[in-house]
């Protein structure tokens, strides 16, 4: 049609050679225009959509822009779909984010921390890495060494790569404090725990540890719970902070992090260890008094009624509530 115009061939002799009449040039002309009018609209409230949830799938702006518009006005899926694409507005496909790569070649410790129990600060660590959302498909990671007594976040490095140098200034602040409180160069008698990823694995995060007579231990299994301290922090720091927020950039993810952890650290009391807060927890000795224990249920019955499960069960102070165990 566009051709008609551009090369300034008539109408009627156009029309009378594909059999058609000039009323219907005209029509079809007004539908294409029309098209294109709704094909706008379309585009700009997808835009518009996507600027509240950049996440938004495909298929669910489809049913969104039927119910704005109605079924009429909106093309069918697999055409909306098609016009996305062109426009460029399809979701990238995700990216798998992993922050533990165990395939190496580096030496992987044994797990030292079955049943230990520590009694004070600076006995036991737990290091771990999880990743953060930035704009544009991008990630941060925080790399994090939790005390395990104390729940204190004594280390922390936010960047944007994973390399094992950012684990080394977590390492780094937290071999700091410890200095600072025993007043020696030498930790002997603290346990650094880990996954058994590269970055704790390879000889400059080794030969540090190893400086300042620091053990070390990994997990020898591959879940969760293995790390159980690290991964709760982790949880913590993702469902009361960053869930919350939306990073407009990396600098932003940082401030809103450091002043989160100063927060979990000196003012966010800890269900685990009694209601204290982590920095004065840091500073005691002695078993922690949690708000929280095993409580027995029988099992169903299976002939022997002296099988019992132990799930946790809360302890709430006089006059609480029952909340949520943290």
């Amino acid at each position: 049609m566009e051709l008609v115009f551009e090369c300034s061939l008539k109408v009627a002799l156009v029309v009378r050679l594909f059999g058609h009449c000039r009323q219907a040039f005209y029509q079809l002309k007004a539908d294409i225009d029309q098209e294109v009018e709704r094909e706008k609209k379309v585009i700009a409230a997808v835009r518009e959509i996507r600027d509240e949830d950049p996440g938004i799938g495909c298929y669910k702006l489809w049913l969104m822009l039927i119910a704005m518009f109605g079924r009429d006005f909106v093309p069918g899926r697999d055409r909306f779909f098609a016009i996305l694409r062109r426009r460029g507005l399809m979701l990238p496909k995700p990216k798998p984010r992993h922050t533990t790569n165990s395939n190496h070649r580096y030496h992987k410790w044994k797990n030292l921390i079955k049943d230990f129990m520590p009694a004070a600060a600076n006995q036991l660590w737990v290091a771990d890495i999880t990743y953060i959302a930035l704009p544009g498909g991008d990630v941060c990671y925080l790399h994090l060494i939790t005390d395990a007594y104390s729940h204190k976040i004594v280390g922390w490095a936010l960047a944007k790569t994973l390399r094992a140098a950012i684990s080394m200034e977590a390492l780094k602040m937290a071999v700091g404090q410890a200095v600072a409180m025993s007043g020696s160069e030498s930790l002997k008698g603290l346990i650094h725990h880990s996954d058994r990823g590269v970055q704790y694995c390879c000889d400059a995060y080794v030969t540090m540890l190893q400086a300042y007579d620091i053990s070390i231990s990994m997990t020898e299994d591959y879940k969760p719970t293995d790390n159980a301290i690290a991964e709760s922090v982790n949880g913590k720091i993702k469902v009361e902070s960053v869930y919350r927020q939306r990073f407009n950039s990396f600098e932003h993810a940082y401030r809103i992090i450091e002043r989160f952890i100063h927060f979990y650290n000196y003012r966010r009391p800890h269900m685990s260890i009694g209601y204290k807060v982590p920095a004065l927890v840091h500073l005691e000795h002695g078993a922690q008094k949690k708000m929280w224990k095993n409580k027995i249920y029988p099992k169903k019955e299976t002939g022997n009624e002296n099988n019992h499960v132990s799930l946790p069960n809360r302890t709430n102070s006089p006059g609480e509530g029952v909340c949520q165990r943290t």
